[in-house]
Formats: structure tokens, C-alpha cells, sequence
């Protein structure tokens, strides 16, 4: 039952924490504006990086943006990396195999689930039936293409920092750790594959989180579901939750150019900002109050 309840609870963990963090993320002040243009929400302006300024009294005017802009520019990112590929094209070829192949093992994870439910509705997937054949050739394709991607792009993102020395200079070693910690699990994951290509071993796994039943596992296995139910717990505590960051760094800042009137929603947050006290410190020296003077008698 050890493997069935880490199971529960890393994937409970691992969202629940996206979650926190994204409430964190939410609650935090008002970051310093600095209106940079392109804006894609700017309604047939965003493509040449105009904006409401150059309307004559735009203030007096209502605004018009467009969400559709803003989210295909988002899913730009998200789904492929654009800005990394515009602007360190040899450094994301490699690292967008390994968001790639992570995007892929969600979908080969839902396929098992999928290939779960079908085998307890009674159709196995050796039976012969046309949609087990689509789930089971659909889950191998998903499943080694996804894992030899994450297993690729973390060791080749593991060597580039490591031996190229521009990289290496700000790489730390959590950023070695994170890493290689993905590797292995990756790795640990094509070990299994090579005992069961059809990924029998994964429908099991989520029959017995659908029906709450203990899993059978092997001790290669077995130590592939314990590493990867820490790491799914790990990730959303370390800097790899950029996944929850990414929103808020566009939306809430790159593309935040609220115009800034009186009553206003920006006006009002600028006045509670105006009130609220700093929580934390700052060690620099000059940052520190003066010592009281001592008089003299």
C-alpha cells in the first residue's frame, strides 16, 4: 500500500502546491512599471508595439484590449518557448526537448487512465477492439517518445552547463541537482519500458488509484514510482515551478499597461501600496539605521 499512498499523495502535493504558489504569486505587491511595448492585448496595435497612448484623449475614451491576442501570445510561450527561441535558438532546441517531453508524458499519463478505464469497462487492450488498438499505440508513442525527450534534454542541458562556460558561470548546484534529478527518473523510467514496451506495468498503476488496490511492483519499479512521486512533490517547491510563474509574468508584468486614472483599479492599488510597510530587511550596510549618538558631557 506504501506505493499506492505515495502515489495519492505526491500528485495531490504536486497540485496543491502549484496551487499555493500561484496564491502566493497573486497576493504579491504591485511590481515597478515600466510600460514596455509590444503589448499584445493592445487591439490592432500589438503587432507594431502601439498602444492606447497614441488615441488623442485616450483618458476620456473607453479602452480597447483584446484577450484572444493576449492568449495566443501566452500559448506561444507556454507550448513552445518563443522567446528562448528567438533569442538563444541553439540553447532551445535542447531544452524544449525536455519541456516537450514533459507536455508528452502528460498526455501519455491521461492515456493510461484512459487504457485503465477501458480494461475495468472490459475491453483489454490485447483484444482486438479498435479503440483498445488507438489507446495502446497511442500510450507506446506517447510514452517512449516522451521519456527519451526528458531523458535527452536533461542530459544534454546537464553537459551544456556543465562544459560551456558562459553557462557554467551562473549555473548553481540546485540548478545541477534539478537536473539530474530528472535524468535519473527518466532513466529509471526507460528501465522498466524495456521489461513491458506496451506499458502494461502504467494501466496497472492507475487501475489500482482507480480502484484503490495495492500495486505490484518490481524493485526497478518500484524505485522509479518513489523517485518520481518526490520529485513530483519537489518541483512545485523549487524554482521549476516557473510553470505557475510564467502568468504572472506576462500578464501581471510584461503586459501589465493598466492606464493609471483617478479611481482607477491601478489608482487604488497604488494607494494601499502607499501604506503598506516593507516586511522584509535589507542586509547591505548602508541600508542599516545609524547607531544613537552618545552626548557629550
Amino acid at each position: 500500500m506504501f506505493l499506492l499512498i505515495l502515489s495519492y499523495v505526491s500528485l495531490l502535493a504536486f497540485i496543491g502546491l502549484s496551487i499555493y504558489k500561484a496564491i502566493q504569486y497573486g497576493k504579491m505587491p504591485m511590481h515597478g512599471r515600466l510600460d514596455l511595448y509590444p503589448v499584445p492585448k493592445e487591439k490592432g496595435k500589438g503587432h507594431y508595439g502601439g498602444s492606447y497612448y497614441e488615441v488623442l484623449e485616450w483618458w476620456k475614451k473607453p479602452r480597447e484590449t483584446s484577450l484572444f491576442e493576449e492568449i495566443v501570445d501566452m500559448l506561444k510561450e507556454v507550448l513552445f518557448i518563443k522567446k528562448l527561441f528567438d533569442n538563444q535558438r541553439p540553447l532551445w532546441w535542447i531544452s524544449y526537448s525536455l519541456h516537450l517531453g514533459i507536455y508528452i508524458l502528460f498526455v501519455w499519463t491521461a492515456l493510461l487512465f484512459v487504457g485503465a478505464l477501458t480494461e475495468l469497462a472490459g475491453i483489454t487492450m490485447g483484444s482486438g477492439h479498435w479503440w483498445a488498438v488507438v489507446v495502446y499505440h497511442l500510450t507506446f508513442i506517447t510514452g517512449l517518445v516522451g521519456a527519451l525527450m526528458v531523458a535527452f534534454g536533461a542530459g544534454a542541458l546537464l553537459i551544456k552547463r556543465q562544459f560551456v562556460d558562459y553557462f557554467k558561470k551562473y549555473t548553481t548546484l540546485q540548478e545541477y541537482f534539478n537536473l539530474a534529478f530528472i535524468l535519473v527518473v527518466a532513466v529509471t523510467g526507460l528501465m522498466v519500458w524495456v521489461s513491458d514496451p506496451g506499458f502494461n506495468y502504467g494501466r496497472h498503476i492507475a487501475m489500482s488509484m482507480l480502484t484503490f488496490s495495492p500495486i505490484e511492483a518490481s524493485a526497478v519499479l518500484s524505485l522509479h514510482i518513489i523517485l518520481l512521486g518526490i520529485l513530483l512533490i519537489y518541483i512545485p517547491l523549487t524554482k521549476m515551478s516557473h510553470y505557475v510563474g510564467k502568468y504572472f509574468s506576462f500578464h501581471k508584468v510584461l503586459w501589465d499597461n493598466d492606464p493609471n486614472v483617478p479611481g482607477s483599479e491601478v489608482d487604488k492599488i497604488i494607494k494601499e501600496a502607499q501604506i503598506a510597510k516593507p516586511k522584509n530587511n535589507w542586509s547591505a550596510p548602508h541600508y542599516q539605521p545609524e547607531p544613537p549618538k552618545t552626548q557629550e558631557m
